[in-house]
């Protein structure tokens, strides 16, 4: 069977490039070592995109990204063109429709600390001695941001708006089995989290996961209300494994998430779509976690390990290379406990050796 993959290299804005390039540097070198290839089409994409054709997503970006086993994508937008109209702003324009074309409905985003970062933790290193590794994983697409009707009107003369939130059972068991699936290879433990005690579409959730946990034996279910996960990620991150949530709740304890792991310059993520038919594996989309960051673009200081490891989880999820992406997180891991620090993760102190962009992808490509 051919080992060949097409990927869509979509860098985007600020310091998506800078970040992309050290990225790719990394795939090549997997690449090299576990004998398997990508072909890779690299398209305009946000701000990049917009002074380049107009729109923010192009129809050639489309196609190559329909060609393609899985998307790399950067970082978009930027205060250049934040005055435009909204449908045609940066992320408005390319990530959402991207999301949206492509059926990404399972957003999967790790929240990790490691043993030697806890000090960039808000959380008391008395809490997370040895660090935490949590994994959240959040439906995408339905929910209160997409269910109708949604709108604005006037009654009993004054403004009233309204959201409309709503889950079909297809849309919550697919979402349980990406997240019991994701246990299996982790932990084997799921938190399902849901406002059952008020919510009629958690009531349907909570009933939902109970029938998914008979299709994963292995996986021990549990259950919480989304505001003692948001306490608990607080209290005890370490005490969880794999969580999994509605929209509007992952959208929050995604981003909690991450700041108690100190830094977003450290977290991939990944947008997943349908199951390739006869695999384990999805078409997806893999960025960091963070933003464009215009503020540091071009000045080679900013932190490539969230592209890094977005590209680890592709190799993961879409390319069935799991011995590869193990290798890149095993990489980081040891550049990170040998003391390297960009400027977003550093202390000062004396065993730590600062680095920029560049150096930083030597440091995990020698540690490969």
């Amino acid at each position: 069977m051919s080992r060949t993959y097409r990927i869509a290299v979509l860098a985007g804005d600020g310091i998506g490039p800078e970040v992309m390039t050290e990225s790719l540097r990394v795939l090549d070198a997997v690449e090299a070592k576990f004998g398997f290839s990508t072909t890779r089409s690299t398209q305009l994409v946000g701000g990049a995109a917009i002074d380049a054709t107009g729109h923010p997503l192009p129809k050639e970006t489309i196609s190559a990204c329909e060609q393609s086993d899985a998307i790399l994508f950067g970082s978009v937008g930027g205060p250049k063109w934040e005055s435009l109209p909204p449908d045609i702003q940066p992320e408005r324009g390319a990530l959402l429709p991207l999301r949206k074309h492509f059926g990404l409905f399972a957003n999967l985003r790790p929240g990790v600390c490691l043993p030697s970062l806890t000090h960039a933790s808000p959380v008391k290193n008395e809490l997370i001695p040895h660090g935490f590794d949590v994994l959240c994983v959040r439906e995408l697409t339905g929910g209160v941001y997409f269910g109708t009707p949604k709108g604005r009107e006037e009654r009993d003369g004054e403004p009233v708006a309204f959201d409309t939130m709503i889950y079909r059972k297809s849309e919550i068991q697919r979402i349980l089995r990406v997240a019991f699936a994701a246990a299996m290879g982790r932990g084997k433990r799921l938190v399902s989290v849901d406002k059952a005690n008020v919510l009629a579409t958690s009531v349907l959730w909570r009933e939902t996961a109970i029938e998914i946990a008979r299709e994963f034996p292995e996986v021990t279910l549990s259950h919480l209300y989304v505001d003692n996960a948001a306490m608990q990620l607080v209290r005890r991150p370490d005490s969880f494994d794999v969580l999994v949530t509605e929209n509007l709740f992952g959208d929050i304890l995604s981003d909690e998430m991450a700041m108690i792991s100190g830094s977003l310059g450290m977290l991939p993520s990944a947008s997943l779509g349908a199951r390739k038919e006869g695999t384990d594996l999805y078409f997806g989309m893999y960025e960091p976690s963070g933003g464009s960051a215009p503020d540091i673009a071009g000045q080679g200081i900013a932190n490539p390990i969230a592209q890094v490891l977005s590209a680890a989880m592709m190799l993961r999820y879409s390319l069935g290379e799991p011995a590869a992406a193990d290798a890149i997180d095993a990489a980081v891991a040891r550049t990170i406990d040998d003391g390297f620090r960009t400027g977003d993760i550093a202390t000062g102190a004396p065993t730590e050796t600062r680095v920029g962009t560049a150096a930083m992808a030597d440091a995990i490509l020698a540690r490969l």
